[in-house]
């Protein structure tokens, strides 16, 4: 199973859960949240940088 694969599956997962026991808004304020509040935390610079960079580039 590839590394996507794996992360993608635990995404999965994760929601289940999240939506199980915390309810459905909750659940999906975190699985939103999360990764804006990671992006917001960057330095400018590294924002710019991951916008130019291709998916690919950021897999690798």
């Amino acid at each position: 199973m590839s590394n996507r694969a794996k992360v993608a599956t635990a995404g999965v997962v994760a929601a289940i859960i999240l939506f199980w026991t915390v309810g459905f808004w909750a659940g999906l304020l975190v699985l939103i949240g999360v990764p804006v509040a990671a992006y917001l935390l960057l330095d400018p610079a590294q924002r710019r940088r991951l916008r130019s960079a291709t998916r690919k580039q950021i897999g690798s």
